[in-house]
């Protein structure tokens, strides 16, 4: 083992610890502004009970995914400085777009909606908080631009062995950052909408068991006020979530085709690592899972063409060693094709899981169905299943695209720093490993701590008058 190996262990493990902070912090935003819209234009306070409690859910895992991503600036510096020099001139454009107009616009904002609650008019604050989200998406897209060049390089020409940009808008425009952007998004939504799951699914059995109420209709007609009050509030958190999933899921399917059609033509070799499709093959099959295949079903996903011909991994080697000369250019086969398919499946089961919810709990008024107790355990229990499924989708994206940094460009072993040990690079690894373990027990601790607590502010009153003629209205 040499200093490379232990600098890629060290970005890859620094890099999935941050990713579970990024899409959470993104799909979360929507849904908490989301909640805040339905407050200001309805006045149903337990809207405003709901914002408040996964407002902090979602200041949490911002203030952790701002701590740990800057790690990952710092080893462009010390583990990879000969991969900076090379991209630093195309990087520096979005980077810095990312950090002095989105960045500054999500924190300035997002400061103000915290701080601004009882100090700015109602539209105002609940403007803050759409900035805030806007400026999150922004730095979404300028950071997925630039990876997305380091998988198609674009707009650009080497000068002096550097890459030297000569067209930002073709940067910024790339057709894989037009495919990657909106699926790695719309996955972020997924995985908080999973998240918002399994938490107002928790929060129904609690209550569940603290009241021992439990609905035998299809109706309301049978539950008491407490039941009401969890069922007008909970309910509609899910409800939300189960929407914003379902649709999510629909944009991640379809970019996903939009992005298999890509590798196809720009990163052959990672569309047949992911299948370990071994020869040029026309009419190449797909194998769901290991043992089962599918006839002609790969040629029609990547090139929706069922009789189209699929670069193998043995051909493409010979083709590539002959363009730049001996190397092994295969990736980890293991990894690609199970990160293939465990993203694959596990998403497919959380968009289902939506689209169940929905029925299930389908109706409005006195027909709104309650959500089903072993439903709600389903939720709690599926949690994991969107974060799998998105952190093996940057795994195939990442580790398919092995041994470039930047795609027949820039090989991986001649982007480390020539300078740095394999003893330095063993102490680093070693000190972040157990300062994120640290922040990682921290994290979980204090989610837990508020999801058990629940919201600071019980729900509020309704006069027995009015529970005797009315049930509230719920959102969908």
């Amino acid at each position: 083992m040499d200093a490379l190996d232990l600098a890629r262990w060290q970005f890859g493990v620094t890099t999935v610890y941050h990713f579970l902070f990024v899409p959470l912090t993104i799909g979360l935003g929507v849904f908490v502004a989301g909640l805040q819209t339905a407050w200001y234009r309805t006045g149903k306070e337990h809207y405003l009970t709901l914002t408040k409690f996964f407002g902090k859910l979602f200041l949490i895992n911002f203030a952790m995914g701002v701590v740990t991503g800057i790690v990952q600036e710092f080893q462009f510096g010390m583990n990879w400085s000969e991969y900076s020099i090379f991209v630093g001139d195309v990087f520096g454009a979005p980077l810095a777009l990312e950090a002095l107009l989105a960045f500054f616009l999500e924190s300035t904002f997002l400061g103000l909606w915290i701080f601004g609650w009882d100090k700015l008019p109602k539209k105002l604050h609940l403007a803050t908080i759409w900035a805030a989200v806007i400026g999150s998406n922004l730095s979404a897209y300028f950071i997925l631009a630039a990876n997305a060049w380091m998988k198609h390089p674009v707009g650009y020409e080497v000068v002096d062995g550097k890459a030297r940009m000569t067209d930002l808008w073709a940067v910024l425009t790339n057709s894989t950052a037009l495919a990657q952007v909106p699926h790695v998004v719309a996955g972020s939504f997924v995985v908080a909408g999973g998240f918002v799951l399994a938490v107002a699914g928790y929060r129904i059995l609690r209550e569940r068991n603290a009241t021992g109420l439990i609905p035998r209709k299809k109706d309301f007609s049978d539950v008491t006020m407490p039941m009401r009050r969890e069922v007008d509030m909970w309910r509609a958190a899910l409800r939300g979530a189960l929407v914003m999933t379902a649709l999510a899921g629909a944009i991640v399917a379809l970019t996903g085709d939009m992005s298999g059609q890509l590798l196809h033509t720009q990163q052959p070799m990672k569309l047949a690592a992911a299948e370990g499709l071994r020869h040029d093959t026309a009419g190449a099959p797909f194998s769901p899972v290991p043992g089962i295949e599918v006839p002609n079903m790969l040629s029609l996903l990547a090139a929706h063409d069922p009789n189209a011909t699929i670069q193998g991994i043995d051909d493409i080697q010979q083709r590539l060693v002959a363009q730049f000369g001996p190397g092994d250019y295969v990736p980890n086969l293991p990894i690609v094709y199970m990160s293939f398919r465990v993203m694959i499946v596990f998403g497919m089961a959380t968009v289902g899981l939506a689209f169940l919810g929905l029925f299930l709990t389908r109706g409005r008024g006195r027909r709104a169905r309650p959500v089903p107790t072993w439903f709600a355990r389903l939720c709690v229990l599926a949690l994991p299943l969107p974060i799998a499924a998105i952190i093996s989708g940057w795994l195939l994206s990442e580790i398919g695209r092995q041994p470039w940094t930047v795609q027949g460009e820039l090989l991986t072993a001649a982007s480390v720093s020539p300078g740095v040990s394999l003893t330095e690079v063993a102490i680093s690894l070693g000190l972040f490993t157990l300062v994120y373990g640290v922040l990682a027990v921290a994290e979980a601790v204090l989610l837990i701590r508020h999801v058990k607590a629940g919201p600071d502010e019980p729900m509020p009153a309704v006069a027995p008058d009015e529970t005797d003629r009315r049930v509230p209205t719920l959102m969908y």
